[in-house]
């Protein structure tokens, strides 16, 4: 209850890695998700050090292509790209979350269900052991150029997410949340 109350998306990171084996612990130990027929249908690229900086281009790239430069001049695109890129690579460490496509919508939905069981497994784990992370869905995570530019074909994986992890420089305050109100049936419907 605590880690669910207390966790919350971090933006700004120190520049301090999280080391390896305890990042490994965590994607290990969260595996312990609910997935249907036990496929395990997540899988993970983590981008630190010098990976970081081939991610960010293509990052920068699938922006371009989307349009989110349009209506700006060439010196303010460039300026704008360079920032986004060093405030990429100022995060320590970018984990891409992905899965398989599944032909059935019906095993393609419980498999993504799955994946995004393991990526709050993730982040609940890390917030317990002092690491932040942000769960992203930018754009780019559905731009077939990016998924091709990091290995993966677009009509066979689906990226689910990019959590961007490291240690906390900045914790923000606690949002408030809205009581979940329930429907009750207890009758049979007619």
């Amino acid at each position: 209850m605590e880690a669910i109350k207390s966790r919350r998306s971090i933006h700004d990171f120190k520049k301090e890695e999280v080391y390896q084996n305890v990042l490994q612990d965590i994607f290990n130990a969260a595996a312990w998700a609910p997935n249907h027929r036990m496929k395990q249908p997540w899988s993970v690229i983590l981008f630190q050090e010098e990976g970081k900086a081939e991610y960010a281009d293509l990052v920068i790239e699938s922006y371009v292509r989307l349009g989110l430069a349009d209506g700006y001049g060439e010196e303010k695109t460039r300026s704008m790209m360079e920032g986004i890129k060093k405030f990429l690579i100022n995060i320590p460490h970018h984990a891409l979350i992905y899965l398989d496509k599944d032909k059935d919508t019906h095993k393609y939905e419980e498999d993504y269900a799955a994946v995004c069981a393991y990526i709050q497994n993730v982040q609940l784990l890390g917030w317990a052991q002092g690491i932040g992370m942000l769960w992203t869905t930018s754009p780019y995570i559905n731009d077939e150029k990016f998924i091709q530019g990091i290995g993966l074909a677009p009509a066979q994986h689906k990226i689910a997410a990019v959590l961007q992890i490291g240690y906390p420089n900045l914790i923000p305050k606690e949002k408030q949340r809205e009581k979940v109100h329930l429907q009750i049936r207890d009758a049979r419907l007619t």
